[in-house]
């Protein structure tokens, strides 16, 4: 797939919403029809999901995809729509600074103009050491630069997600842990599980940069999160797992009562489709 020609523009684009009153919501996509879907829906830049992209090829979560597989999905993306598209690279596909260049490299010819990038290892209950985590950031942040695309570089630190270490120290690893890859070269900041007002808003005091949240149950409201000072807002694979859960009950309720109306009667069409693929 070709990388989009106005890739640079696109990347200024998404850096500048992350700079805005509101924060900006990234409904995660896992192919293209959900992506078009996404954008014909008026958001301003697309997200994919690391999680969703896997499971549609078949693979469970947690960097089992090839660094190869999941890109030639995002060039698929990012060829389809007009809008900005930041990529969910887990760890970037490898251990070493490296591995980190190439999965930059790779995500920006494949039209990405962001990333995500995880600290966890392949233990879940292990993440990598700052100082490891620092030069695998850096090292993202050169091969970006030398390209000469303003990427943006969502640093990840799961010590919440995994419950690393004990309750009580959790939020003060976190802001070590978010502060070492801000001064790395990280652009915008991501601790999944926070859910609290107060802890939300002692990231956004301490850390003075973008930060963004995972939609999960009990998180604020957007314009709480807003008021907070929030920049970006993410649904994960939350979005693929609601159209699965409908599925699902769809095809149980069929089995059980051999009526089709719920499914044929959907009134998203063959023609919508169709011509949400017209362009």
């Amino acid at each position: 797939m070709p990388t989009p020609p106005d890739l640079r523009a696109r990347a200024e684009r998404f850096r500048e919403l992350h700079h805005q009153s509101a924060p900006l919501v990234l409904a995660n996509v896992w192919d293209v029809a959900s992506a078009r879907i996404v954008e014909e829906a008026g958001y301003e830049a697309l997200a994919t999901t690391s999680a969703g992209v896997a499971w549609m090829l078949g693979y469970p979560d947690g960097q089992r995809i090839s660094r190869d597989e999941m890109l030639g999905v995002v060039a698929r993306i990012t060829s389809a729509v007009r809008v900005p598209v930041t990529a969910d690279l887990e760890a970037g596909y490898g251990p070493g600074p490296e591995d980190v260049a190439a999965t930059v490299r790779g995500a920006i010819e494949a039209g990405a103009v962001g990333m995500n990038l995880e600290d966890s290892t392949e233990d879940p209950s292990t993440l990598f050491d700052i100082a490891a985590q620092t030069k695998r950031i850096a090292a993202g942040r050169a091969a970006a630069d030398a390209a000469g695309i303003p990427f943006v570089i969502n640093a990840r630190t799961d010590v919440v997600l995994h419950q690393i270490g004990e309750p009580e120290s959790r939020l003060r690893e976190v802001l070590r842990r978010l502060a070492a890859y801000r001064d790395a070269g990280a652009d915008c900041l991501f601790a999944p599980g926070v859910r609290d007002v107060e802890t939300i808003a002692t990231l956004v005091k301490e850390l003075k940069a973008p930060i963004n949240i995972l939609a999960i149950p009990g998180i604020p409201t957007v314009a709480e999160l807003a008021s907070l000072g929030v920049a970006r807002l993410s649904l994960g694979g939350g979005l693929m797992r609601a159209a699965l859960e409908c599925t699902r009950r769809l095809v149980r309720e069929l089995r059980a009562s051999g009526d089709t109306t719920p499914i044929a009667s959907t009134p998203l069409t063959h023609m919508d489709m169709q011509q949400l693929f017209a362009r």
